[in-house]
């Protein structure tokens, strides 16, 4: 299917979007900063900062650095900017630019540390990001990024409408030059960019009776994560209505199943320059 330049993002900027976003943030919290260590860094680079949803956490996180979160969104900026002005932790710890994270306008060696999360899924050339990335960061110095494995998702009971949906939500990203995959590639793109010391670990949610709360909240997350792209989806003609009605349905259904299973493993690479 051709690509559609109305729809270059596959959740959209919506004031829903942006809140869930920041949602999103919170809510994988744990899984994702369980290994990350910016105790050390000073001056630290995030790129795809959006609404600064991960910026705010890594600002209270790590009280001793000083952020700046680059991306192309005006409307992403503008959000973001609002957030960390009414944060008081953030307080002269940030600066916020718009940037495009291929030509980077910053000297090099101007950082010690990086932060990307789920940004490299959207990017058409990922080395260029990294090799920019790498230019800007001192020697020595860490990167972390946190990316997407789409293909890990498990859903049971059997829901067709869902898996439907979630086969269109995939070939929609890659065919807008995005990568739902690109997590399991992490190794081999910082290989090939230049840095040392790669390692990458498994994250994974998987949620079953053992933890029935946690489930129904994951679900829960997860189904606003589908509905985050059905405005695209439908425009775009890569579903119908009636798949993402079928869709909401099955997931509210599985939400309520006593013997529900949910499995997603993304992947989070860890390097240095």
């Amino acid at each position: 299917m051709s690509k559609n330049p109305e729809f270059p993002y596959l959740h959209g900027f919506s004031d829903d979007e942006q809140k869930r976003l920041i949602k999103q943030a919170l809510f994988s919290e744990y899984t994702v900063y369980q290994n990350i260590n910016f105790s050390s860094v000073k001056k630290l680079l995030e790129v795809g900062c959006g609404v600064a949803a991960q910026s705010q956490i890594l600002l209270r996180r790590f009280p001793q650095l000083h952020l700046t979160g680059i991306d192309l969104s005006d409307r992403q900026l503008a959000t973001a900017e609002q957030n960390l002005a009414a944060n008081p932790i953030a307080q002269g710890r940030y600066q916020i630019k718009k940037m495009d994270a291929t030509q980077m306008k910053f000297e090099a060696e101007e950082f010690d540390g990086a932060f990307l999360c789920w940004v490299l899924e959207h990017v058409p050339e990922p080395k260029k990001v990294l090799n920019e990335v790498r230019r800007v960061l001192r020697p020595g110095s860490s990167i972390y990024i946190t990316e997407v494995m789409n293909s890990s998702f498990f859903l049971d009971p059997y829901s067709p409408n869902t898996w439907k949906y979630w086969m269109a939500f995939n070939d929609y990203q890659y065919d807008q030059t995005g990568d739902p995959f690109i997590g399991a590639k992490l190794g081999n793109l910082l290989m090939q960019s230049g840095y040392k010391d790669i390692e990458t670990t498994v994250k994974t949610w998987h949620l079953d009776n053992r933890h029935p709360q946690q489930r129904k909240e994951m679900i829960d997350y997860w189904t606003e994560l589908l509905l985050s792209a059905a405005d695209s989806l439908v425009a775009s003609q890569y579903v119908d209505q009636d798949t993402v009605d079928g869709m909401k349905h099955e997931m509210s259904k599985v939400a309520r199943d006593p013997d529900a299973v949910f499995f997603y493993s993304f992947i989070q690479a860890k390097a240095k320059v």
